[in-house]
């Protein structure tokens, strides 16, 4: 009897033709059978935890020295689970002092302690900058009361790794070239020879078409120059706009109050076409309203979304509307 209970709470909320959705904490779960038959078989672990801020909020974060322990101890778990050249990528807010105009390093301090832990033998591959001009201006009173402090407009985004050479190919995710490199590309020449820098250019080395240039660890959501052409990296203009406005609309017309704190889809797409091959296995541990499913399924990878508030599941399963339709089973405890 006890058998069977078990195995129906690790059955998905719901289904897709190439992932599934649980609910459920992750330490649970990923400590259980669920783990098993995807232990040293996931190729990317890509998730924003809830970031450390100094109050609750209602999706649930933890605060203080509690998420630090959290944080490190679940570094050992998530390791375990990766395929030997697997990648770990986390995307981490700023914070701020409580009551000061004073930027917090505490966020530092966790991937620092993250690193340090033994058990998992992580280290740092890169780290990126996500730039969301979206944002609205905070901390709000620095920002817009007191006018003390600009606005926190980015993301942390880290690359981890159990080895130095984790499966990458920056040539999936190009940038489109620029209109100087195009022209040059046609004219076939350029003003080779020594920099200021003391590097000397080639006669040749830029002469090769190489489909775009490679793109920066400064992801930037949207140009910063509106009057710029954007050359942002293929994948990461794939949907930042239309499929983002589709699950709003949806979400609006059900009158479903959208996960506060969304992964933009634009950077899943990125990671996830950086990072893994079709039919790779995707895992998000703090998977919200699915938005790495979602990429993960649209670029053709398995993935597994594992969320602790059961208030998300319909969200998440409408991002699927135009792709299949979900199946549903018994929600995960």
């Amino acid at each position: 009897m006890r058998e069977r209970v078990a195995r129906a709470r690790i059955r998905p909320s719901f289904q897709t033709a190439s992932g599934k959705f649980f609910v459920g904490r992750c330490e649970t779960l990923l400590a259980g059978p669920l783990a098993r038959p995807v232990r040293g078989k996931v190729q990317l672990l890509l998730t924003s935890p809830p970031f450390p801020l100094n109050r609750k909020k209602k999706y649930g974060n933890k605060t203080g020295t509690e998420f630090k322990q959290w944080f490190v101890n679940l570094g050992e778990k998530f390791a375990e689970l990766l395929t030997p050249d697997g990648s770990i990528v986390i995307e981490m807010g700023n914070g701020w002092m409580p009551g000061r105009p004073v930027q917090s390093v505490f966020h530092l301090e966790c991937l620092l302690d993250l690193l340090k832990k033994t058990g998992p033998g992580l280290r740092l591959i890169q780290e990126f900058i996500c730039y969301n001009p979206a944002r609205l201006p905070s901390p709000a009173q620095w920002v817009t009361i007191d006018r003390i402090r600009m606005t926190d407009s980015f993301t942390h985004v880290w690359w981890l790794s159990k080895t130095d050479y984790p499966k990458a190919d920056n040539r999936r995710v190009l940038r489109p070239y620029s209109t100087t490199m195009v022209s040059l590309l046609k004219a076939k020449r350029y003003n080779h020879g020594p920099r200021p820098s003391e590097h000397r250019v080639s006669k040749k080395g830029f002469l090769r078409d190489h489909g775009g240039s490679i793109g920066h660890n400064f992801v930037e959501l949207d140009p910063i120059d509106p009057d710029r052409p954007p050359r942002l990296p293929n994948v990461v203009s794939l949907a930042n706009t239309s499929s983002a406005d589709r699950f709003l609309i949806r979400c609006r017309a059900l009158g479903i109050n959208p996960h506060p704190a969304r992964m933009p889809v634009a950077l899943a797409n990125f990671f996830i076409s950086f990072l893994t091959d079709r039919g790779d296995l995707v895992l998000d541990p703090f998977a919200g309203s699915n938005t790495t499913g979602y990429a993960a399924e649209m670029l053709g990878r398995k993935w597994i979304g594992i969320e602790a508030n059961s208030q998300y599941v319909d969200q998440a399963a409408l991002r699927f509307v135009d792709m299949n339709e979900p199946k549903f089973g018994i929600a995960a405890e």
